[in-house]
């Protein structure tokens, strides 16, 4: 009896054995990375806490020079923060396919543009691409300046305190601005009480995300859905739907849309009518051409309405913070909003926008060490010949954009804040930073983006000195969807 479970143990591990032999890869093997373990590869040190596996993904690329492999049971992964090879990948169609992570994301965001590839998201693309175009921005900017002003006022009763968690005033005001520009519809006290439950909801999505990657039991959706965390997720999902349901209704409801149309020639964007056209107001006019359904329309709204005020203001919260520890960066912006405005008090436009240089460099500089989309995957269809290796079709791809902006041999000083480093022609080739992605599937919001960085940062600043809390040695780091400090991130806010 003893020796009978003793063979059928030694035949499981012969047979493990063959099979570990037969899926080896000599090409991904040549790749240098930390030692495996037989079957598991380094599935053991992925098993850490969101703290301590943003740690070990940091040391690996301190051991590694330009890339490393890391193998998680069967799941291939070469790890790349070096320019050359990411322009290999980036710049080139072959690879457009998301990696392995995407599967996780697609209970929320189902097949977005975000997800999406091939025909169906060249024509999400073509769809969307005129909602974020220089002329719709121009539209938009009333909005945005209407925001920040809020933002101004909501930090009022915050002045003189010994510190302020800023996050979420600016996700607040972030989340008000993708809802009024982008769905064409404004959040109404009514619907305040949902959008609260929406942003922690997104954070939440992010832990579970993480909790589910790691545990690989967890991985077949069946499975998951019967966890306690898949059955929390549900809860989640529903909540955010709720939200996206709610934006959706009322600007059918409102049917503005109708009256709208756009034309796009030789890169260019016409209006119809003399109102503001929405990124929903596009969905919904193609829906009537019968060009998307309302699944598709959802699946755009919720990635646009998370991409759009989660992203930014986490951007958002670290300029705040990083700034606040440099008071000459301060005067020196202040400086140049005074020069371009004076003692006038009109409100800021596109052109004063275009003027703000140093401010873009400030801004430039956070997100080169603070890139709230801090890593790219996409997945080996075919094989991809790299610098010095040739990775084997069926990887992934995972470029480290936090690691890359960071690397002494591109950059002076990398862990300094040095907003004059743009104010130069760059020493650094063009993909060794590149904080809102390149080549075709680059971010198609990044214009709004930082249109909506310098209002908020400028019209704070007028309206109050920024005194040090939070410092960058302070921040520790968690391993999120996007770049997320462990604590909250504190600024003391002085009336000037």
């Amino acid at each position: 009896m003893f020796w009978t479970p003793l063979l059928l143990i030694v035949l499981i591990l012969i047979l493990c054995y063959h099979i570990n032999h037969l899926l080896r890869d000599k090409k991904f093997d040549k790749i240098p990375g930390p030692k495996e373990i037989f079957l598991i590869g380094n599935g053991l040190d992925f098993l850490k806490d969101s703290v301590a596996l943003f740690t070990y993904l940091r040391n690996l690329t301190h051991i590694y020079k330009d890339l490393c492999k890391l193998k998680i049971f069967y799941l291939k992964n070469i790890l790349i923060y070096n320019p050359e090879d990411v322009e290999t990948i980036l710049t080139s169609t072959k690879y457009n396919e998301k990696g392995y992570l995407s599967y996780f994301l697609r209970p929320w965001l189902k097949d977005a543009i975000l997800l999406s590839d091939g025909t169906k998201w060249h024509q999400r693309r073509k769809i969307l691409t005129p909602a974020f175009h220089f002329n719709i921005l121009r539209h938009f900017s009333t909005i945005l300046v209407e925001n920040s002003e809020k933002l101004v006022e909501s930090l009022r009763p915050e002045t003189d305190k010994s510190g302020t968690d800023i996050y979420p005033f600016i996700a607040g005001m972030t989340l008000n601005s993708i809802s009024e520009t982008a769905m064409g519809t404004s959040l109404d006290n009514e619907t305040k009480d949902i959008g609260t439950k929406y942003k922690e909801a997104i954070h939440m999505l992010g832990t579970y995300l993480l909790y589910r990657v790691q545990r690989f039991w967890l991985h077949p959706q069946a499975l998951f859905n019967l966890s306690p965390v898949g059955r929390s997720q549900k809860k989640l999902l529903k909540v955010i739907s709720s939200f996206r349901d709610h934006v959706i209704k009322q600007r059918r409801e409102n049917g503005t849309y109708k009256n709208l149309y756009t034309d796009v020639k030789d890169d260019d964007v016409v209006i119809g009518q003399s109102k503001r056209l929405a990124m929903l107001d596009l969905l919904l006019e193609t829906e009537e051409k019968g060009k998307i359904d309302i699944e598709g329309i959802n699946e755009e709204v919720d990635t646009f309405m998370f991409e759009g005020h989660d992203t930014t203001a986490c951007v958002l919260q670290f300029a705040f913070m990083i700034i606040a520890n440099h008071p000459e960066v301060q005067d020196k912006i202040l400086e140049e909003y005074r020069h371009i405005f004076g003692t006038s008090n009109r409100k800021p436009t596109m052109s004063d926008l275009s003027e703000m240089k140093y401010l873009e460099c400030c801004i430039k500089e956070t997100l080169r060490l603070y890139p709230s989309v801090h890593f790219i995957i996409r997945y080996c269809k075919q094989k991809l010949k790299l610098k010095d290796y040739e990775c084997p079709v069926g990887t992934d791809c995972v470029i480290f954009i936090f690691d890359l902006h960071r690397r002494s041999d591109q950059f002076v000083e990398p862990l300094k804040f040095r907003p004059e480093r743009f104010q130069e022609e760059p020493t650094w080739p063009p993909f060794a930073y590149i904080p809102f992605s390149a080549g075709p599937r680059n971010c198609i919001g990044q214009k709004f983006a930082m249109m909506e960085m310098k209002l908020a940062i400028s019209a704070v600043l007028q309206q109050y000195r920024l005194l040090p809390v939070t410092k960058p040695e302070d921040i520790v780091f968690i391993t999120d969807i996007v770049l997320r400090p462990r604590d909250p991130i504190y600024v003391k806010f002085v009336k000037r």
